[in-house]
């Protein structure tokens, strides 16, 4: 791994360890110890209530769930399965997971049965949390295994008392390689990847984050993107964890009420994406005391429309680029002078270059990137070059100022709000159908979402094909609402080049005229 010499510094001046020399749950022990009385989450309940914890209440919290998790059968190297919204369950199951050295499944909370299952299925969690008004669905995708314990929770109330337990707990040692989550991500082969996350992993991660946003234990983060993905994790909640700074938790992104809450909250900082944002504008309006000094966000907005959000959120947001891999975001924009257009220039503490037009990403698996693929080594080998760099699919430029460029992504994973999207995935769902006899998936642009699939279908019965009722019908009960084609399009054949693959440069153009 390569540090620059301000991280050195920054670790001198605050007595702090290097990040990967620890492990995610002493960077916790670390925070309570330091500041126990400072506020750590806010949660702001659907009706507008809040409820409140200061590190050192949310540590006799998290022993107490970890006393639960013990109850059900929950120990070291145990994985734990959570499809809970934006919560404060979530983050005490986290954290008192990590803490017993077991590891966590976040996954889509509203993901369809088959989604789930096969989440629960290649972890094998001793426990399952869900919500109580999705129990149904939950439990019926965790038919596949019969070892879980399963939890309802009630998510809009905030309170953990659903989760605790009186089982003595003894804190385990835990190690820096010991995996600490397992995120789901969509690849090519159209199966999810699982990707390992360490214990070192999150503790980098929260120290490049908080060190590459000036972050301060006065510091407070905003935080309505989903907690199920890397982001909230990575950027907001690691990063304050590991500064001492506060979490302001809104159980779900809402583009009319986002400004009023980081006004009521007094938040300090933020992280969006680019369709949240544009959503903000076509939705939301000025509010007085908004005054975020920092926000990052993901994707390109145009110029005129970051204008305008400067005026509204107080601050100039800065654009980052990173993946579930990468761990921390390895290109930002840096706080003076940011460009809207630029992904950003190498963050201190990372490694990143552009070889053949393609961004690569340097570290150690484990420690400063991703671990591997869960029980995948081929695609894991397959996804680093020769002489060791991870290989992110996706293209850039770099200018003489060090800033990148997006340029496009070798990959067949659609962007959509933000979220990604395989396009194998959503074919395999729609040649599923029995009348269908094959289909494709390509992405169209999309002025809130960035693009979303759009699909062509060849039925297996000219003179009896699908509705798109009955295929949108057939997606919903399959996909999440990500995945969900906003088209279809029935064709006799597929066009194909001589060797039979699918010239889908020819469907994205028509999808564009459909959509234009």
């Amino acid at each position: 791994m390569m540090w620059c010499a301000s991280n050195y510094l920054a670790a001198e001046a605050t007595g702090r360890p290097m990040a990967d020399s620890v492990t995610f749950s002493s960077v916790w022990e670390r925070a309570v110890e330091h500041g126990g009385d400072a506020v750590f989450l806010i949660f702001q309940r659907p009706d507008g209530t809040t409820a409140t914890w200061t590190y050192e209440q949310f540590n006799a919290a998290i022993t107490d769930v970890a006393a639960g998790l013990i109850q059900r059968g929950v120990a070291p190297g145990d994985s734990v399965h959570l499809a809970l919204t934006n919560t404060p369950a979530f983050v005490a199951l986290w954290l008192a997971a990590n803490r017993l050295g077991a590891w966590v499944v976040p996954s889509d909370p509203m993901g369809k049965m088959p989604e789930l299952a096969d989440h629960i299925e290649r972890t094998r969690p001793k426990a399952g949390f869900c919500a109580t008004d999705r129990a149904d669905v939950y439990r019926g995708a965790a038919k596949v295994s019969s070892q879980l314990a399963i939890t309802e929770v009630d998510e809009a109330g905030g309170n953990l008392d659903a989760l605790v337990g009186t089982a003595k707990v003894d804190w385990p040692t835990v190690g820096l390689r010991d995996r600490a989550a397992v995120m789901f991500t969509s690849g090519t082969t159209g199966r999810p990847k699982g990707v390992e996350i360490t214990q070192a992993n999150y503790a980098f991660c929260g120290q490049v984050m908080a060190e590459r946003a000036d972050l301060t234990p006065e510091d407070r983060q905003l935080v309505a993107l989903p907690l199920f993905h890397a982001n909230a994790q990575y950027y907001s909640f690691a990063s304050a964890i590991w500064t001492g700074a506060s979490v302001a938790l809104m159980p779900a992104f809402s583009a009319s009420g986002i400004l009023a809450q980081a006004a009521r909250h007094q938040a300090t900082c933020a992280s969006l994406f680019a369709a949240p944002m544009r959503m903000i504008l076509a939705r939301g309006a000025p509010v007085d005391g908004v005054g975020l000094r920092h926000c990052w966000y993901a994707q390109n907005i145009a110029d005129d429309q970051y204008e305008t959000l400067a005026g509204w959120l107080g601050c100039r947001p800065r654009q980052l680029y990173g993946m579930t891999e990468t761990i921390p975001a390895v290109l930002t924009e840096p706080d003076e002078n940011p460009v809207p257009s630029s992904m950003g220039q190498v963050t201190p503490g990372c490694q990143v270059i552009v070889r053949d037009g393609e961004v690569l990403v340097g570290g150690e698996p484990g420690s400063t990137l991703f671990a591997g693929y869960l029980d995948d080594p081929d695609t894991t080998a397959a996804s680093f070059t020769d002489d060791g760099w991870f290989r992110t699919g996706d293209r850039a430029r770099v200018e003489d100022d060090g800033r990148h460029y997006f340029d496009g992504r070798h990959s067949d994973v659609l962007k959509v709000a933000g979220e990604n999207v395989s396009i194998v995935e959503v074919e395999s769902v729609l040649a599923s159908h029995p009348a269908v006899l094959e289909a494709a998936v390509v992405g169209a642009p999309d002025p809130v979402r960035d693009e979303v699939p759009v699909a062509f279908v060849v039925p297996a019965d000219s003179a009896a094909p699908p509705s798109d009722d009955e295929l949108s019908s057939w997606c919903q009960e399959r996909l999440a609402k990500a995945k969900l084609p906003r088209s279809f399009t029935l064709m006799g054949e597929l066009p194909r080049t001589s060797v039979g693959k699918i010239r889908k440069f020819l469907l994205r153009q028509e999808a564009e005229a459909i959509r234009g």
